[in-house]
């Protein structure tokens, strides 16, 4: 199940969006509006889930949440986008990396 997080999530809203891969979750996060959808398997899923909910697709990065270490890694398909100078699946610009990371640890950190 994908899940739209606004607010930091519940237990047992992280342990339905680990439920799809196991050990982590895969995550669209919203770096303006500082939300994040997350769970199923597909980056993209999340990516729809923020568009229909308005953010912009330009604002919009991929990555995987893996709870047990506290860990965000950077690569998705999501993620390339030449007129943004990311042309790589991997987040290329540190400071986006940065902002998915501290939004990523405020609404999933430490639960």
């Amino acid at each position: 199940m994908i899940y739209l997080i606004t607010e930091r999530a519940s237990k047992a809203q992280l342990n339905s969006m680990l439920e799809a891969l196991g050990n982590y979750v895969k995550l669209a996060v919203d770096i303006r509006l500082e939300i994040l959808a997350g769970g199923g398997v597909m980056h993209a899923d999340c990516e729809a889930v923020l568009l229909e909910n308005g953010s912009k697709q330009a604002d919009i990065w991929g990555a995987d949440w893996n709870p047990s270490i506290q860990e965000v890694t950077f690569e998705s398909l999501i993620n390339i986008r030449s007129r943004q100078n990311n042309p790589s699946m991997e987040i290329l610009d540190t400071t986006i990396r940065q902002q998915v990371t501290a939004v990523t640890h405020k609404l999933l950190g430490d639960i």
